[in-house]
């Protein structure tokens, strides 16, 4: 982490888990959990139908509310789909696109994080950008390359203001729900290689302003370590979010110096 720059951004991402009415009991315990000080902006990114609830019950805990996914699209006959517009709308402050899940289930392509970034910049709402390779792609050697593309193509069109306003999740596929994890130096590596990407676009002072964070299986265990890490600022976090007291000792991780 580099406070000095750029914040600590610590996101849970429930995915199809919970229910809204557990949200309530959820922050209760999360509050007793937590360090009276805290040197992140805390986010939890759930299903659209439960962001009202969580705007309302994580506003005693500072904690943002973020969807897990948007349409492309402003408005329309685009059944099942909720726009940027009406995201914020609701109160979320964050949106997650171009999840693994979302690329590998859905078949989004780099094209469409693109445009889905773009929508939501264009309503206020900030995107958490997902990047990663698969397990068959590091093994030839070829995570750089592939994840380098994965940025550009995502932040094509996007400019330094904007730049300001997103999140980039390095997130292996290969590490994401297996309980694997890169180690502390192979999640660093990829965060330093994003971070250089984004400065042959815009330069070293946007460069580095950009929140990167890490997204494959970070844990109460594993967190300060990573965090540790000058280029990983934060992380993007699965089944440890749905536990109070884990998502609390990654926020308390944070307290480095």
């Amino acid at each position: 982490m580099n406070r000095k720059y750029r914040k600590t951004v610590i996101a849970g991402n429930w995915k199809m888990n919970m229910l809204a009415s557990e949200i309530k009991p959820f922050m209760e315990e999360l509050k007793a959990n937590l360090p009276k000080t805290r040197s992140c902006e805390m986010v939890l990114c759930t299903p659209a139908v439960m962001i009202p609830a969580m705007v309302k019950a994580g506003k005693e805990c500072k904690v943002a509310a973020g969807g897990q996914d948007v349409s492309s699209f402003e408005q329309g006959a685009y059944t099942g789909e909720v726009s940027a517009s009406q995201l914020a709308d609701i109160g979320a402050k964050y949106c997650i696109v171009g999840h693994s899940e979302r690329r590998q289930y859905h078949g989004e392509d780099d094209m469409l994080v693109n445009a889905k970034a773009a929508a939501l910049l264009e309503k206020g709402v900030m995107p958490i950008i997902c990047v990663g390779e698969s397990l068959e792609q590091r093994e030839m050697d070829l995570t750089m390359e592939y994840v380098a593309y994965q940025v550009k193509a995502a932040l094509s069109g996007i400019d330094a203001s904007q730049l300001r306003r997103c999140v980039i999740a390095y997130e292996p596929i290969w590490a994401i729900g297996t309980g694997k994890t890169a180690t502390a130096q192979q999640a660093q590596e990829v965060c330093e290689g994003i971070r250089a990407v984004i400065r042959s676009i815009y330069g070293a002072r946007p460069a580095r302003a950009v929140s990167i964070l890490y997204g494959g299986s970070m844990n109460a265990k594993n967190a300060q370590e990573l965090l540790a890490q000058p280029d990983i600022d934060g992380g993007l976090i699965g089944g440890a979010s749905l536990k109070p007291v884990d998502f609390a000792a990654i926020i308390k991780a944070t307290d480095q110096d």
